[in-house]
């Protein structure tokens, strides 16, 4: 009776010590010393201790009870104070936790690979408000109010005069009115257009490029886009110019670059072509020096803009737009 009533103490001990919680103080408890628990049982038992024994068997199981006692008013203390000291097992041979770590977005790659090529050709990175004037976003790009291409754009309207720019072109603009030729400047930033769909969203990225100095040509556009795709996507791209249509550059091309998942073979993705478009360019018209008082006898400049979704698109072979805005995780760590 004596051996299994220290054995008991000495379990109680152990387990009110790694007790951590009310919870677990009260399971303590109702085990050890409540009106069923184990001592309280072993004090019922006494009766059965032969006579002789029962006085030092009893004396014991009082000891006990009191010293588990103690020992339980102590912790429960300790636990309402805040100050317990619980001690842990520390197992050195378990594998550490693996801390999580951010990392930027596949947009934000490619949009700074694209400023950090076209930075190293000697454009300046500009940025400019989201939210634009109807005359900086349009009309000063030769777009008037009565311009059909302004159905081009699909434009979210904040009032008559103000809207969400559809384009960073009106920071090409605004970087004129302040500056002198030369000019040579890149704007990346978000755009918005009333557009969604597979292959287009409502909010999307761009970069356009601006340089504006004496003589310069066609031949100086061709040379700088040509250098930036070999530089984005391999010396061994091939690309083509293709006549095209904008309102604020005579003449424009837009840039196409050999399908870089089939090879130029043709395939699905560049709709069995071999070519996939990447961004429009072309000679900045001489109207649009009238509104920020160039002199278009002595001045001459290319602009060109890019889509960042379509070239990550085409960079990383992601075959829909929509999974750079469902933070889809798996999709994500990929990057």
């Amino acid at each position: 009776m004596k051996k299994e009533l220290l054995e008991l103490e000495k379990r109680a001990l152990e387990e009110l010590e790694r007790a951590g919680d009310a919870s677990e103080l009260e399971r303590f408890r109702v085990s050890y010393l409540g009106k069923k628990g184990l001592v309280t049982s072993f004090m019922r038992r006494l009766g059965k201790v032969p006579s002789e024994q029962r006085p030092e068997v009893g004396k014991l199981a009082n000891r006990i009870k009191t010293n588990l006692s103690r020992h339980f008013d102590e912790v429960s203390e300790a636990l309402a104070s805040g100050k317990a000291e619980r001690s842990t097992y520390l197992d050195v041979t378990l594998p550490g936790r693996e801390q999580p770590r951010g990392h930027l977005h596949p947009i934000s790659l490619a949009t700074i690979e694209v400023c950090q090529i076209l930075s190293r050709m000697g454009f300046r990175v500009v940025t400019g408000p989201n939210v634009e004037l109807d005359y900086y976003n349009f009309e000063a790009l030769n777009i008037p109010k009565d311009h059909p291409a302004r159905d081009m754009q699909d434009t979210f309207y904040i009032s008559d005069n103000v809207v969400l720019r559809t384009h960073t072109s009106p920071i090409q603009v605004r970087v004129m009115e302040t500056q002198r030729p030369p000019v040579s400047v890149i704007a990346p930033g978000k755009v918005y257009r009333r557009d969604s769909d597979v292959s287009h969203t409502p909010m999307f990225h761009q970069v356009e490029g601006l340089l504006v100095d004496k003589g310069v040509s066609f031949g100086d556009l061709k040379g700088t886009l040509t250098g930036f795709v070999h530089q984005m996507f391999g010396r061994d791209t091939a690309l083509r110019f293709r006549p095209s249509f904008f309102p604020f550059t005579e003449p424009s091309a837009e840039v196409d670059i050999q399908c870089v998942i089939c090879k130029g073979d043709g395939c699905r993705t560049c709709s069995h072509t071999g070519w996939l478009e990447i961004l429009g360019s072309g000679m900045v018209d001489p109207e649009v020096y009238g509104f920020v008082d160039y002199d278009p006898e002595v001045y001459s400049g290319f602009a060109f803009g890019m889509g960042i979704e379509r070239i990550a698109m085409l960079k990383y072979g992601i075959d829909d737009i929509q999974l750079f805005f469902k933070n889809d995780m798996r999709f994500l760590r990929q990057f």
